[in-house]
C-alpha cells in the first residue's frame, strides 16, 4: 500500500476512532445500567427513584465553574505557545536556512492568540457572573 493511500486512511481512521469510541463506551455503560435495573426488577427488588435516576442519567454531574475551566484552558494554550516559541528559537542553529524557526512560530502565534482569547473570555465571564450574583 502506497503512502498516498495509507496516510489519509490512517488519519481519517484515527479521527473516526476519537469520535466514535467515546460514544460507543457511553452507550454501552447506559445499556449496562438498564440491564442492571431490569435484573433487579425481575428479582422483585424495589429500587429507589433517585438510584434509578442516577443509573439512567449517568450519575451526578457537578456544575463546573466555567470561568475557571476557561482560564485553565487559556493558561495551557499560552504554555504550549511558549513551548513552541522556545523550540523555534532553540532550533535556529540546527537549520541554517531559518525555515524551521518560522515553521515553529506559526503554531506558537496561533496557540498564543487562542490562549489570550480564552483568558479574556474567562475574565469577562467572571466579571459578568459577579454582577449577576
Amino acid at each position: 500500500m502506497s503512502a498516498e493511500i495509507f496516510v489519509p486512511f490512517v488519519f481519517f481512521g484515527f479521527l473516526a476512532a476519537i469520535i466514535l469510541v467515546p460514544i460507543y463506551l457511553r452507550e454501552r455503560t447506559r445499556q449496562s445500567a438498564h440491564h442492571l435495573i431490569a435484573q433487579a426488577l425481575e428479582k422483585g427488588q424495589t429500587l429507589d427513584p433517585t438510584l434509578m435516576r442516577q443509573l439512567t442519567e449517568g450519575g451526578n454531574k457537578q456544575p463546573q465553574d466555567r470561568a475557571r475551566r476557561t482560564l485553565g484552558s487559556g493558561v495551557v494554550l499560552l504554555a504550549l505557545a511558549g513551548g513552541f516559541a522556545a523550540a523555534a528559537f532553540l532550533s535556529n542553529g540546527f537549520d541554517p536556512s531559518g525555515y524551521a524557526q518560522n515553521g515553529m512560530l506559526v503554531p506558537a502565534v496561533i496557540l498564543g492568540a487562542l490562549g489570550i482569547a480564552f483568558i479574556l473570555l474567562a475574565t469577562i465571564d467572571y466579571l459578568t457572573k459577579k454582577k449577576d450574583a
